[in-house]
């Protein structure tokens, strides 16, 4: 049999490829080497434009029901300012969710095949198919066989994370690559209550808590990537020491007990793919990935699962149009993405706030509206570039407030400029 798009991979992006092509009757098949519901290592946030897409979707309904809470606050403290205030509201949603991976990736999964898309677990893609300079379908080998098989399609999508192998065998070129800057951790802990995020940032280290399901709170620390080996002997030691340098975060942890092991990386690496060729195409890490430190990633393989799926889709039904869609699907995503790339790498590099920084965020936690603006520039529900335009600025810090920003620019784009990190 063959297919109109075989999907590589069948967690958030790839799941969302499946399930969005399904609906629209498209012939779907989606392969995943691992078998699901299994966890993997994420940040767990979606922020408010993703869990507004997730309910256009239909979808949040069920995320919802597995008792993960809502967070409508959230409490940023940046060297001793803190920021504290409400996410603004995309589409009638105004809060995120921090769900665990077996949760929301069964919802999406389970989706997928209800939609009539074929999902395929504990299967292994082994390479590409090709004719001429075209890809055309891809080879499998299920876990324990001993020969492989073709499955062939229209098109290929690669949603199979940063180390995708249908982006190295199709050739993906990497651009706009920067050095990795963090290694993070992270842990689940019970009898640990908190109803709103709370963010820690000071030179150094950057933390954070949020509620997820059962119960449990999820703490994150990102520390310098030279630190990881010096670590990974005591994980959750190191753990414990960066909550403890986050004001009272440490105490209340330690008054609950861990639940779990705790999970550590230092494979968290910056750079855009192409992401999309003669009969191929990525989503989610595969071809777009960044530091968890802005918990974005979610958000942009929910994002990409919209805009690739559309853009198939149309190229199909249209005939001979698919490469110009894809073409049109990549530039809509460059667009979207790379401010808040260039903003994540910033971050990345925990240096601390500058003391110009520090006099904005106390102007912008003094303003309730400069609060709400500055939370969702950050998660994506307005927009950065924006905020940071040099008239909020000012009209934030003044002019010369402004002119000390200006001499420290390591972030995310601003007309032309770029802006001041957000510490």
């Amino acid at each position: 049999m063959a297919y109109d798009v075989i999907v590589v991979g069948a967690r958030i992006a790839g799941a969302g490829v499946a399930y969005q092509l399904a609906r629209r009757d498209l012939r779907v098949l989606a392969i995943d080497r691992a078998r699901l519901p299994s966890d993997t290592l994420s940040t767990h946030q979606v922020q408010v434009p993703p869990v507004a897409r997730l309910r256009a979707w239909g979808l949040l309904d069920r995320v919802l029901a597995s008792g993960i809470p809502p967070v409508r606050t959230v409490r940023f403290n940046s060297a001793g300012v803190i920021v504290a205030g409400r996410y603004p509201a995309v589409d009638g949603v105004d809060y995120l969710i921090s769900p665990r991976r077996t949760v929301l990736d069964t919802v999406l999964v389970d989706a997928a095949r209800e939609a009539g898309a074929e999902v395929r677990e504990g299967a292994v893609v082994t390479a590409l198919s090709t004719t001429g300079n075209r890809v055309d379908g891809v080879r499998i080998r299920p876990k324990g066989a001993a020969s492989e098989i073709t499955e062939q399609a229209t098109i290929v999508v690669g949603a199979d994370g940063h180390r995708s192998l249908v982006a190295q065998a199709a050739g993906a070129r990497v651009y706009r690559a920067r050095p990795r800057g963090t290694m993070a951790m992270y842990a689940y802990w019970d009898g640990v209550p908190i109803t709103t995020g709370e963010m820690y940032s000071h030179a150094g280290e950057t933390c954070a808590a949020w509620p997820t399901n059962d119960g449990l709170t999820l703490t994150y620390l990102a520390a310098p990537l030279a630190r990881f080996d010096g670590l990974r002997g005591d994980l959750e030691g190191a753990l414990l020491a960066g909550l403890d340098r986050s004001g009272t975060l440490g105490e209340r942890v330690r008054r609950g007990s861990r639940v779990g092991a705790v999970r550590a990386t230092n494979d968290l690496p910056n750079e855009f793919r192409v992401p999309r060729g003669a009969g191929w195409a990525l989503a989610g890490d595969a071809g777009l990935v960044m530091d968890p430190i802005t918990g974005l990633g979610i958000g942009h393989a929910l994002r990409d699962a919209d805009l690739l799926s559309s853009a198939i889709a149309t190229g199909l039904d249209l005939g001979g149009r698919l490469d110009r869609e894809l073409a049109g699907y990549h530039r809509r995503r460059e667009a979207e993405t790379k401010p808040v790339y260039d903003l994540t790498v910033g971050l990345s590099s925990l240096r601390g706030a500058t003391p110009a920084e520090r006099a904005l965020f106390t102007a912008i936690a003094a303003d309730p509206g400069a609060t709400t603006r500055f939370l969702g520039s950050i998660n994506g529900s307005l927009s950065l570039k924006r905020f940071f335009a040099p008239g909020n600025l000012i009209g934030l810090v003044g002019l010369r407030g402004f002119l000390r920003l200006a001499g420290h620019r390591p972030s995310a784009a601003a007309s032309g400029g770029r802006s001041p990190r957000a510490a």
